[in-house]
């Protein structure tokens, strides 16, 4: 059993980064939120869950308690792969799924590519009671528009495989759903940084289901 890995950053592509521990270069898989936010040569900490497969050895990795947490449990779930686990926590917040399976709405998992109606029930139903919802979106925690935040989120976009026009709407509709221009650095006194992690999930869930990306034009 891995539980985690430390050691410095070798490569962050789409959802794998390769992590030095020893020498040794492990391959992990997170979301791309994760893999953006890591840095080159920077030293990694992430908790682990290792997938054993007939034919793979599978590492999956995750930056916090919370995100590991309902990682196990959404691969607990009947049809739940850890790819499609991995796909939902790329898309929402471990806040976001608790409170979408207190609200019932398993709708909010269909925008997951591989998650169909039964599957989104079922992740409903298998859930309820084992999450609790924090309080989020008070006005400290909206985030505010930056340039570079929305030129951040467009490549990690492009790297995952959609076309650069594709890729600019969604930060551009996104960002106009916030309130916040896509063009302004500027930050207001109320609100807190725009965050990318943020903005990629917000887009990736405006995207939705993709089975090739790559040919979204």
């Amino acid at each position: 059993m891995i539980s985690s890995v430390r050691g410095l950053v070798l490569s962050a592509v789409g959802s794998t980064v390769v992590i030095e521990v020893g020498g040794v270069g492990l391959g992990v898989q997170v979301t791309p939120a994760t893999a953006l936010s890591l840095r080159l040569n920077d030293e990694a900490r992430l908790l682990t869950v290792l997938i054993v497969r007939e034919d793979s050895l599978t590492l999956y990795g995750f930056p916090t308690p919370e995100e590991l947490s309902v990682f196990e449990l959404l691969v607990g779930v009947t049809g739940v792969g850890p790819k499609s686990a991995l796909g939902v926590l790329g898309v929402l917040t471990p806040n976001q799924i608790a409170q979408a399976v207190a609200d019932d709405a398993d709708g909010v998992f269909r925008k997951v590519s591989g998650i169909g109606p039964k599957t989104a029930k079922l992740i409903v139903l298998s859930l309820a009671g084992k999450l609790a919802v924090t309080a989020t979106a008070s006005a400290s925690s909206r985030p505010t528009g930056s340039a570079s935040v929305a030129a951040s989120v467009q490549a990690a976009l492009i790297g995952l495989g959609w076309s650069e026009r594709v890729a600019a709407e969604a930060v551009e509709e996104t960002l106009t759903e916030l309130a916040v221009p896509a063009d302004s650095a500027s930050h207001t006194a109320e609100a807190a940084p725009l965050t990318v992690a943020v903005v990629l999930r917000l887009a990736l869930g405006r995207l939705g289901p993709a089975q090739n990306p790559g040919h979204r034009s």
